[in-house]
């Protein structure tokens, strides 16, 4: 992308001379006369490095320095200055400037300097993204789980990040929206830059407007001063927007012609922003009834469901609580206290019903951590009742998940063993079970048996034996 400069300087013949080098070296320029006015300019664009002035009329550039560290701090300035003193070029560096400038110079300096600004500035930003990577992924990490529908939204996630289109996420509440949201964002290409979240929940209806679109100084009475809106702040990213089925209706007018029109207008200003965001929407409302209700306008339903995602409540999927509960010990074991899970503990996580989804599951397990005065979690640090041994048992869980849980309590606390003959004890437990089974099922036929076992028939009859497997009963 071509870097924009920005350029405030009061004398018309040095800003040109700049504005024409630097546009001839490839660079996007725009020039202003005054601070006040490059404050302007900052606010209404993301520049990638200004040019200021210390010594131009009203507001100078010292100041002007000060007011754009405020509401850009990643912004890269160079301070231009007639008077090279030892005090401007100490005052310009204490607040935030890259470096200074010296008149008279000549261009060649100019472009030198202005090629190496931006190159400190990109590496800034690569530092701040890869950290903000680490943090998404540390973040979506609770995204596990290996049952089909889990296995169906990282198909769509992988799917869907790399384009811009307009994702609907559906879900109970605690299932994981937000964390699905910041997964795709991370996968897109507009990782690295802003990912904005506003629930329409948590923010009151008559606040909710101005923090959506901004407003300027004086729009309403506790407007003191300029404010950018959550639109403006994803720009050239991601914009959650949670709860959208909660939003008043009024509002949902504005945030459609924001999606259809990509501009915006801040309350109490006339003029149209340029806005290029990722719309990402979540609700756990029933949207098709809300419609017919009136509550939600159907223009808008249409214009976020361009793609779907619906996200399983935990209780669908209750073979993926074990690795759940591992993954929360693991993240919160370092400060709260390393610990494992008891068996019957476990069963209990299982088999509850988790109304508050993944969500309620992670304090749950936050709250057992501490509650546990020794290295286990058991049944009675758990702040939810017993379940039935039905219960206990995921009920979508394979034949292969069931015998791996019942291996994992067997085989636990065996480490430190230098023989337990365990795979001869295994195949034992699982071959007499299964062979009563099938027993039972042809009705003691063992000719039946063993076609259907896929053994021959002395073999059955020396198993049986091994196990004092009677066939007549």
């Amino acid at each position: 992308m071509t870097a924009r400069i920005l350029i405030a300087d009061d004398e018309d013949s040095l800003r040109w001379v700049l504005e024409k080098g630097l546009r001839q070296a490839g660079y996007e320029v725009t020039g202003v006369k005054d601070g006040a006015a490059a404050i302007r300019a900052v606010e209404a664009e993301a520049f990638d490095l200004v040019f200021l002035d210390v010594r131009m009329p009203g507001m100078d550039g010292l100041a002007a320095l000060g007011k754009m560290r405020e509401r850009r701090p990643d912004a890269c300035v160079v301070v231009i200055t007639a008077h090279g003193t030892m005090e401007t070029a100490i005052q310009a560096m204490q607040r935030g400037a890259y470096d200074y400038l010296t008149k008279p110079f000549d261009l060649d300096e100019v472009l030198l300097l202005a090629q190496r600004a931006l190159e400190a500035a990109r590496l800034t930003q690569e530092v701040a993204r890869l950290k903000t990577g680490m943090q998404e992924v540390r973040e979506f990490s609770a995204l596990i789980g290996r049952h089909p529908r889990m296995q169906e939204v990282y198909k769509t996630i992988g799917r869907i990040a790399g384009s811009d289109v307009t994702v609907l996420l559906r879900g109970e509440s605690g299932t994981g929206k937000e964390l699905v949201a910041r997964a795709i964002h991370h996968y897109s290409r507009r990782a690295g830059r802003p990912f904005v979240a506003v629930s329409a929940a948590a923010i009151p209806g008559t606040l909710l407007e101005s923090e959506m679109f901004g407003h300027e100084r004086g729009a309403f009475t506790d407007a003191k001063e300029r404010r950018l809106g959550k639109f403006e702040l994803a720009h050239g990213g991601t914009l959650y927007l949670d709860e959208i089925g909660d939003m008043p209706l009024d509002l949902q007018a504005k945030v459609l012609r924001a999606l259809q029109e990509r501009t915006i207008e801040r309350l109490g200003g006339q003029e149209s922003i340029r806005i290029d965001v990722r719309v990402l929407a979540a609700t756990n409302r029933d949207l098709e009834t809300a419609m017919r209700e009136g509550k939600f306008r159907e223009d808008l339903y249409y214009r976020l469901n361009v793609v779907t995602l619906n996200l399983p409540p935990l209780r669908e999927r209750r073979r993926d609580i074990p690795m759940l509960v591992e993954h929360f010990l693991a993240k919160h074991g370092p400060e709260l206290g390393e610990r494992g899970a008891a068996p019957e503990a476990l069963d209990r996580l299982v088999g509850h019903d988790w109304p508050g989804n993944v969500r309620e599951l992670e304090n749950v397990v936050q709250r057992a951590i501490v509650m546990a005065t020794t290295g286990v979690i058991l049944p009675e640090h758990l702040p939810i009742g017993p379940v039935s041994a039905a219960a206990s048992v995921a009920v979508d869980a394979s034949i292969e998940e069931i015998i791996e849980r019942k291996l994992l309590e067997c085989v636990r606390g065996l480490r430190d063993h230098a023989s337990a003959h365990l795979y001869d004890l295994m195949i034992a437990l699982v071959e007499k079970p299964l062979l009563r089974a099938v027993l039972r099922e042809t009705g003691g036929n063992q000719v039946r048996a063993a076609q259907i076992l896929g053994i021959n028939r002395n073999t059955l009859r020396k198993k049986l034996t091994e196990h004092s497997i009677d066939p007549d009963k």
